[in-house]
């Protein structure tokens, strides 16, 4: 697939003057270059209004796009991208070099076949890969908004992708999908925008965040706000960078996205230099190497900043709350047909939380199907190589397709 955009991995001609937009990118945050991307720019005259009650504008959304939008703009899939994902779903990433984060699931002859359908992927609001968040510039200021940018929810996002969608000049998804903060995403979708998607896979996902899950995200934030170099978070005017903070967040994190299985067939208790301790504090162990890499990678395209807000969007989710209490007032009427799925060995979002969902919808007489998916993996099971999801995946979408007429 060729990874860089093109004119050959975008939509169909739309309007122009909302094409000729969505190239012309503003001032992105100082720490993140220029995105290799389409960015779509809202004015003044298009705010967004947050949950938070504030009306943020301007603002602007980065994507990425594969495959081709067909004549009754009916094939549009919209992939929803996960806490510290981005844009490159399919497309080499300009930070890193490495190969666009789904590739397994989508691409020509894949499930989300690129030869069949148009696919969207946006930066979340909030995020720091080109879309406006806390590292972008405040015009009121001409500073990094920092703290003083307004907290972000799922919902925010979504609303803000419903904008990017109608600059693009598509009126409904085929399907909508994601894993984790994705899954998320794609739930408040179907609850916000019902007569917009046609099918949607949340996947390793939960309508609420558990209190196990708001712990963990607030270690990581004070991991953050605990390094000096935070600098109550305007670092960027200082010129500094909380990357110690940040990286102990990760590496913290990233211990959630393992499971111990997996934990113990890729390190054991190996030591990483030879067969001995050498009694200090340095990586003996080739799990605390591991995770070290982890932590140093991942400080070198993340804003701190964006950590902050998109977990705290990500604990404020609770769809039930949002609807009475009863999960199932979410879904009432709905005609979208589902496939959940969830892995056994994922404890950060266990099938428990997948069931509920499931529960819901049945109670709503809504269309789903589940699929709980035998693996060691963990969490981070919806971005590997799973064949059972894969076929779960191909067979839900290929039968929505039927039903769409694709």
């Amino acid at each position: 697939m060729d990874t860089q955009p093109d004119t050959a991995l975008r939509p169909d001609p739309i309007d122009e003057p909302a094409r000729r937009a969505s190239e012309r990118p503003q001032a992105l945050d100082p720490k993140t270059p220029m995105p290799k991307s389409p960015v779509a720019c809202f004015g003044t005259d298009a705010p967004l209004l947050t949950d938070a009650g504030v009306e943020l504008a301007p603002f602007q959304i980065a994507y990425q796009t594969a495959g081709t939008l067909n004549a009754a703009r009916s094939n549009a899939v919209l992939i929803c991208h996960a806490l510290t994902g981005d844009q490159y779903f399919a497309h080499t990433h300009p930070l890193t070099g490495k190969p666009g984060w789904w590739e397994t699931l989508v691409g020509p002859g894949k499930p989300i076949d690129t030869d069949r359908y148009f696919v969207v992927c946006s930066n979340v609001i909030g995020s720091c890969m080109g879309s406006t968040g806390p590292a972008s510039v405040d015009p009121a200021t001409g500073r990094p908004y920092g703290l003083d940018f307004p907290l972000v929810t799922i919902r925010d996002m979504v609303r803000a992708q419903a904008m990017l969608l109608e600059h693009l000049g598509i009126p409904d998804l085929f399907l909508c999908i994601g894993g984790s903060m994705g899954g998320m995403q794609v739930l408040q979708w179907a609850a916000l925008y019902p007569e917009r998607v046609f099918a949607a896979m949340p996947i390793a996902t939960g309508a609420r965040h558990s209190a196990q899950n708001i712990a963990f995200h607030e270690v990581g934030r004070q991991a953050i706000m605990a390094d000096p170099a935070w600098a109550d978070g305007r670092y960027l005017e200082a010129g500094t960078r909380p990357a110690k903070g940040l990286g102990v967040a990760r590496m913290g994190a990233h211990i959630t996205y393992l499971s111990e299985p997996a934990l113990h067939r890729k390190f054991g208790r190996r030591f990483q230099g030879g067969s001995a301790p050498t009694f200090s504090f340095n990586a003996d162990f080739q799990i605390e190497s591991y995770l070290r890499h982890q932590g140093l990678s991942f400080v070198e395209r993340f804003d701190a900043n964006a950590y902050l807000y998109l977990t705290r969007a990500m604990d404020y989710f609770d769809l039930a709350e949002d609807h009475g209490g009863v999960l199932a007032n979410a879904f009432r009427g709905i005609k979208t047909r589902f496939c959940v799925i969830s892995f056994t060995s994922d404890w950060l979002f266990p099938t428990r939380d997948s069931r509920a969902i499931v529960h819901a919808l049945n109670a709503a007489a809504a269309p789903v199907a589940f699929v709980e998916v035998e693996s060691d993996k963990g969490h981070d099971a919806f971005l590997l190589d799973e064949p059972a999801m894969f076929s779960a995946a191909r067979g839900f979408i290929d039968a929505a397709a039927r039903a769409r007429g694709l």
